[in-house]
C-alpha cells in the first residue's frame, strides 16, 4: 500500500540533508546546468541547413528524432511511479533530485517537438518510424516496468524499472542516438541550434544515468540477491536494444551521412557493457562504497 495517512517527523528538521550524498551532488548539478530553455534556441541556420539536405538525409534525421520524441514523451508520462516509490520511503535527498527528472524529460519533449515544428516542419504522424525492437522497449517494457511500481514498489520492481529506464533507454538507446546526431550534424557543421540542444539534453540525461547507477547499486549493496534481478533485466533487454540499430540501418542503402552499422552496433554494445560493469561493482559493497562508485560515475562525465 502506498497510502500516506500522516507524517511523524521530517528529515530536514531532525537529521538535516546529506549534502555529500550522490543524489544531492546531482541535485546541485541539475540546479546549475539544467536550467536551459528550448525556446531560446535560434533555429534559423538549422532551417537553412535542412533545406539543403537530400531526402534520405532528412529521412534518417526524422527517424532518429521521432524515436527520441516518442521516448522523451514516454518517460514524461511514465516516470511518476518511480518518484512516488522513492518518496514513500522517505528518501528526501533522492526525491529532491528526482523532481528534476520530470521537469527535464518534459523539457526534452518540448525541444524535439520544436525541431519537428520549426526545422523539419512536420505535421503528420511519425509513428511508422519506430522500428519493432524500439517499440518493444519504449512502448511496452518501459511503461510496464515503471507502472508496476504503483502496485509493487519493492526493491525488485525498483531495479527492473531503473534498469529499463536509466540503463537501457537512457544508457544505451539515447547514448547511441546522441552519437548518431554527432556523426550526422556536429561533424558536418550543420544545424548548430539542434546540436546545442542535443548537447544540453545529453548533459541532463547523464545525471539521470548516474542516479540510476546509484539507485540500483544501493539496492544491490543492501541485498546481494538483487543482482540476479538486475542481471536478468539487463540481459532480457540487451538484444532488443542492439536490434534497434540493425533494424534502422537495414532500411537504408546506402545509409545517409556515410554511417556504418558496425560502428553503431559496437557503440551500443559498449554502452551496455559499461553500465553492466558499473552495476556489478556494487556486489558485496557497503553504502559508502556505493557512494564512491557513483561519485566515480559522476566524475567520469556520466553526469
Amino acid at each position: 500500500m502506498l497510502t500516506q495517512l500522516s507524517h511523524q517527523t521530517f528529515a530536514t528538521t531532525t537529521r538535516g540533508l546529506q549534502r555529500n550524498s550522490p543524489p544531492m551532488i546531482l541535485f546541485e548539478k541539475a540546479k546549475r546546468y539544467g536550467i536551459w530553455n528550448p525556446s531560446d534556441l535560434d533555429f534559423r541556420q538549422d532551417i537553412e541547413d535542412w533545406s539543403h539536405l537530400t531526402d534520405d538525409e532528412r529521412d534518417v534525421i526524422l527517424r532518429l528524432t521521432s524515436m527520441f520524441q516518442s521516448g522523451e514523451e514516454a518517460v514524461t508520462l511514465d516516470l511518476l511511479p518511480l518518484i512516488l516509490a522513492i518518496a514513500r520511503e522517505g528518501r528526501i535527498e533522492e526525491e529532491m533530485f528526482l523532481t528534476t527528472f520530470l521537469w527535464e524529460e518534459a523539457k526534452h519533449t518540448d525541444f524535439f517537438r520544436r525541431f519537428l515544428d520549426e526545422v523539419a516542419q512536420v505535421d503528420h504522424d511519425l509513428s511508422h518510424y519506430s522500428v519493432p525492437s524500439y517499440r518493444s522497449i519504449v512502448y511496452d517494457a518501459l511503461p510496464r516496468g515503471l507502472g508496476q511500481l504503483m502496485s509493487d514498489p519493492s526493491p525488485q520492481a525498483q531495479i527492473r524499472a531503473s534498469v529499463t529506464y536509466n540503463m537501457i533507454v537512457e544508457g544505451v538507446l539515447a547514448e547511441t542516438g546522441y552519437h548518431a546526431y554527432h556523426e550526422m550534424l556536429t561533424r558536418n557543421g550543420i544545424m548548430p541550434a539542434t546540436c546545442e540542444g542535443i548537447r544540453k539534453l545529453k548533459q541532463d540525461e547523464s545525471r539521470h544515468i548516474a542516479y540510476g547507477i546509484f539507485l540500483i547499486s544501493r539496492l544491490i549493496a543492501e541485498d546481494d540477491s538483487l543482482w540476479d534481478v538486475a542481471e536478468a533485466e539487463m540481459n532480457a533487454l540487451l538484444m532488443p536494444a542492439l536490434n534497434v540499430v540493425n533494424e534502422v540501418f537495414d532500411l537504408y542503402d546506402p545509409v545517409p551521412f556515410g554511417l556504418q552499422v558496425d560502428e553503431f552496433a559496437n557503440y551500443a554494445a559498449m554502452q551496455f557493457q559499461k553500465r553492466f560493469t558499473r552495476l556489478s561493482a556494487a556486489r558485496g559493497k557497503s553504502l559508502d562504497d556505493v557512494y564512491g562508485i557513483t561519485h566515480a560515475a559522476i566524475d567520469a562525465n556520466d553526469a
